[in-house]
Formats: structure tokens, C-alpha cells, sequence
């Protein structure tokens, strides 16, 4: 239960969890570089279960556009190959029998500024989720005020409130201005 003495880190906390989301989905868009991160969300379907790609083996990349793929189990090749086609990258695998290589297109200039649509989009789905958190809080402090809060107490949560709002807003504005330049770097 929120208490108006946790206020301040539960909403503090919603705001970095919010920021680390759209971390993780801005690492997924890729700026034509061969990542191994890329490769996270593959799931390959080997002896009946279903496990991540980097638990049946190693992502290296061989330079800024190849990964290499190399299984623990030499018989994985083929369902490793199967989970990269499906796994809506964009990417056709080039196997040799002991390797899966993936080689990055380059990105056009229409791709490129549909990319940085897209992470525009991610992070203000993040600065909605930050003034969300602040709007709780502060119907919070009201509620808190009506049932006997002193008047100082709320304002002082209140600015404290605001000051993280501002910061995780501004590193969200950051983060949108290092990824945009990063995908328009040609």
C-alpha cells in the first residue's frame, strides 16, 4: 500500500521502469549495424523445448554488418535457421554447415526516417507512462491532503514528484536524440 512516505520511490520507480522498456525497445531497432542484442527475442525449438538462441549458442559479430551464429550442437543448424527466418528481422541466414551467417542490408533513406518514426513512437509511449506516474501520484497527495496531509508535506512531495518527472523526460529526450543520429549516420 502506498503511504505518503513511499510516494516518491514507488513513483520514481515506475518512471526508470518505464525508461529501461523503452531502453530495451530502442536497442531492438536496428541502425544497419550487425548486433548481437539484435538476436535477443530469437527463440529456437530444439529436443521438443523452446529456448532462447544465445542458450544453444554463440552471437559474435564478425564485423559491423555479419553475426555469426555458432550452435553448441552442430544438428541445430537447421532449426537455428528456421527461428532466424521467422523471427520477422529481415534477415535471410546464410548457413555453411557449421556457421549461420546474417549479413545487415544497408538501410535506405525511407527506411532510415521510418526508423526514427518508430523510435519517436517508443518514447512517447515511455513519456506517457512518466506523466502517468505523475498524474497517480498527485491524485494521490490529494486524496492524502483531504484526509489530513499537511499543506507543506504535499507541496514538497509535489516538487519532489516533478523533479523526477523533468529528469526521466529529459533522459528519455536524450535517448531519442542519440538514436535518431545513430540511424541517420550513414
Amino acid at each position: 500500500m502506498t503511504t505518503p512516505q513511499n510516494l516518491l520511490s514507488n513513483t520514481e520507480e515506475e518512471m526508470k521502469s518505464a525508461q529501461r522498456h523503452v531502453e530495451k525497445s530502442l536497442a531492438k531497432i536496428r541502425a544497419g549495424r550487425a548486433l548481437p542484442s539484435m538476436l535477443d527475442d530469437v527463440v529456437v525449438c530444439c529436443y521438443g523445448n523452446s529456448s532462447p538462441l544465445r542458450q544453444i549458442a554463440s552471437v559474435s559479430t564478425l564485423d559491423v554488418r555479419t553475426l555469426s551464429i555458432k550452435p553448441w550442437d552442430g544438428k541445430l543448424l537447421a532449426e537455428i535457421e528456421r527461428a532466424v527466418l521467422h523471427s520477422n528481422l529481415g534477415i535471410t541466414p546464410q548457413n555453411d554447415g557449421q556457421v549461420i551467417l546474417l549479413k545487415v542490408p544497408v538501410l535506405t533513406e525511407e527506411r532510415r526516417k521510418q526508423l526514427v518514426k518508430q523510435v519517436r513512437q517508443e518514447i512517447e509511449k515511455g513519456k506517457i507512462v512518466i506523466r502517468t506516474a505523475r498524474k497517480n501520484a498527485r491524485q494521490f497527495l490529494l486524496k492524502s491532503k483531504a484526509e489530513g496531509l499537511s499543506e507543506d508535506d504535499v507541496k514538497a512531495l509535489e516538487e519532489q514528484i516533478q523533479k523526477a518527472h523533468d529528469a526521466y523526460v529529459k533522459s528519455l529526450d536524450d535517448l531519442s536524440s542519440a538514436k535518431e543520429a545513430d540511424l541517420m549516420t550513414v
